[in-house]
């Protein structure tokens, strides 16, 4: 059995995703969280755009990788990590829910799996091309939505220049 050069690329993206995820739940420093998650995130675009799904790999890289980890880190901007870092992550209440957490993942992933194999789960009905269903998003979007999208880009600049500014204000954690 040879692998091509697509096999090697995905197998790699898959286990830089594995481990950066394994990244964000062991290290105790929220930044580098914050970046082991930016990597798992851009990984799995990776993946996608591997198995030629090139609109969810941008939606990824640009909702996610993007949008979601600039509001993490702009919340982690607004905490003293050291304090904070002594009081959650360390104890036996911590390290319970850490395990019970870790369990719950795996249980869902195994029963995930599980199901993979099921024909009730591989029969699509319906389908629709993707070009069909995001030109018809991208309409309700920029059409019908236009207001609420423009309202919610104006509100999210203002939640990240709000959380500069009391980061950096007397007595805020990243005070000069």
């Amino acid at each position: 059995m040879s692998l091509s050069l697509n096999d090697i690329l995905f197998y790699f993206l898959a286990g830089v995703a594995v481990l950066s995820a394994l990244g964000v739940i062991l290290q105790s420093n929220p930044i580098y969280c914050a970046l082991s998650l930016a990597l798992t995130m851009v990984s799995v675009a990776g993946l996608f755009a591997s198995l030629s799904a090139w609109f969810v790999a941008g939606v990824q890289l640009i909702v996610y990788a993007g949008a979601v980890l600039v509001l993490f880190v702009m919340v982690l901007m607004l905490f003293d990590t050291k304090t904070e870092k002594r009081a959650f992550s360390k104890g036996i209440v911590s390290g319970f829910f850490k395990i019970v957490s870790a369990a719950m993942i795996f249980a869902i992933a195994g029963g995930a799996a599980s199901m993979s194999g099921d024909a009730r789960f591989s029969k699509l009905t319906g389908v629709v091309s993707a070009t069909q269903s995001t030109k018809d998003l991208a309409d309700l979007l920029f059409k019908k939505y236009l207001f609420s999208f423009e309202a919610m880009g104006a509100l999210l600049l203002f939640i990240a220049i709000g959380a500069v500014a009391l980061s950096r204000i007397q007595g805020g954690t990243h005070a000069d």
